[in-house]
């Protein structure tokens, strides 16, 4: 079993391991590490999750495949044929065609995006990768085969933005900022811990389902697509790590807000810190609204959070198969 510092390092103490490169925590779980930040969902942290279960209600957070629709950043659109041939008896089989794994709701792993100058998670270049056809580092398939499970906690965003008379407008870059995420934590009354899946509710995807095909086909463009997010700053970044989730979760499209800074700035994209330097899951277009009403409803935040990625060897990419249990 993965060892686990007992005192996990604050932003500022970055980096964890002296010679890596500034703010990472490359080597907080060894130099081969491949699971990241789901290292903290410990058997204590699991055990303490369960708990959360009270009144026994599930909430899927997978969206429909086939959404958005026309796909966005370029991907292709699935094709999902039934076959029902068989003359005799009742019996059907299907396949997928064109699956773009990050076409939907989905996880980002850890060979999605790194440092943009030095690498992904612990240092692996694109390069070496590329160059040796690895496919044993930092795959989707590391976090199947150990299972997500923990603590999740909703921030939703959304309602207390509009309860303070300033509402996400999720047609534009409207950015999330580190005040934003405090007074929603703080309005609702929860705590953030070590190894939480950190959820957050923006609305976009209500707003999506509201539109026009024509709109759909227009911001499907990635020069027309703008959506509300996590500012993208170095404030954000520090106030993330230093809370140490596992994972980070939206229900938009890129988690962040759209578009970022610049991509080719190693602080102009957010998923640079986020998955390359912190280790940390990132998820997007997360089915939210349900389990966003309920806990406006009963006021409690806190579940267990469960989620079994597909388990394709060097993935970069799944749907969440995420559920949460209250």
């Amino acid at each position: 079993m993965t060892n686990v510092p007992n005192d996990l390092p604050r932003y500022r103490d970055l980096p964890y391991k002296p010679g890596n490169p500034a703010k990472t925590a490359w080597g907080l779980f060894g130099d081969d590490d491949n699971v990241g930040m789901f290292n903290l969902q410990t058997p204590e942290r699991v055990t303490a999750a369960a708990r959360l279960v009270r009144k026994g209600a599930v909430f899927a957070m997978n969206w429909e495949q086939e959404k958005p629709n026309p796909p966005l950043f370029g991907r292709g659109r699935l094709r999902h044929t039934v076959y029902r041939e068989i003359p005799v008896g009742n019996h059907g089989d299907d396949v997928l065609d064109n699956f773009y794994t990050q076409a939907s709701s989905q996880w980002d792993a850890l060979t999605h995006v790194g440092d943009f100058e030095h690498g992904f998670w612990g240092g692996v270049t694109a390069a070496e990768l590329r160059e040796s056809g690895d496919k044993t580092r930092l795959g989707i398939d590391h976090w199947a085969r150990r299972g997500i499970a923990g603590r999740g906690v909703l921030l939703d965003v959304a309602r207390w933005r509009e309860a303070e008379g300033r509402p996400l407008d999720c047609a534009e870059s409207d950015a999330i900022t580190v005040a934003d995420l405090e007074a929603t934590r703080e309005a609702q009354g929860v705590e953030l811990e070590p190894g939480d899946v950190l959820l957050i509710n923006t609305g976009w995807i209500d707003w999506y389902e509201q539109q026009a095909p024509g709109l759909r086909q227009h911001i499907s463009a990635i020069q027309n697509l703008k959506t509300p997010g996590l500012e993208c700053a170095e404030e954000m970044a520090e106030y993330l790590w230093d809370h140490h989730p596992s994972a980070i979760c939206s229900d938009n499209p890129a988690l962040e807000v759209w578009p970022p800074p610049n991509f080719l700035e190693p602080d102009g994209f957010l998923h640079h810190w986020i998955i390359g330097r912190f280790g940390m899951a990132i998820g997007e277009m997360f089915q939210l609204s349900p389990l966003a009403a309920d806990c406006a409803a009963d006021g409690i935040y806190e579940f267990l959070f469960v989620g079994a990625p597909l388990n394709v060897q060097g993935g970069t990419g799944s749907p969440p198969n995420a559920l949460a249990i209250k």
